[in-house]
């Protein structure tokens, strides 16, 4: 019987292609997300047998549900406070299946290639009120 310890490591790259210049990357405000607004396959990966948490795609614009005060997917045809876009999900944020909150950093300004956001997000449709601190490409 070998009752050794065992420690992996597991290294992974952030990918942000929707990121064109690091402006704005220090003013990240830090919020919670109500993980159940999010859906599978559009802001999340299911998990693997290597990967056994979900994890949000960096990138995913975000409002903000006016009943609970936590953070959602942008929608603009919404009217729970959501269709109102405050910034986009800075990095990727792994949680437990099981779990109904995260933490994560919302960034408030920048510039952003749309294109390459991982939704669809047309900047030209925003609601009044929205966040406008962003540059897009054009």
């Amino acid at each position: 019987m070998d009752i050794q310890p065992y420690t992996s490591t597991e290294t992974l790259a952030v990918g942000r292609p929707w990121l064109m210049s690091m402006l704005g990357i220090e003013a990240n405000q830090t919020v919670t997300l109500d993980l159940a607004a999010f859906d599978e396959g559009t802001h999340w990966m299911p998990p693997t047998a290597h990967q056994p948490e979900r994890k949000l795609k960096s990138g995913i614009p975000l409002g903000r549900i006016t009943a609970s005060g936590l953070f959602g997917p942008y929608d603009s045809a919404a009217t729970d406070g959501t269709q109102t876009f405050v910034g986009f999900l800075f990095t990727e944020i792994a949680y437990a299946p099981t779990s109904t909150r995260a933490a994560a950093p919302l960034m408030v300004h920048g510039q952003i290639d749309a294109d390459q956001l991982p939704v669809p997000f047309d900047p030209a449709t925003l609601a009044d009120g929205s966040n406008t601190q962003f540059v897009y490409k054009v």
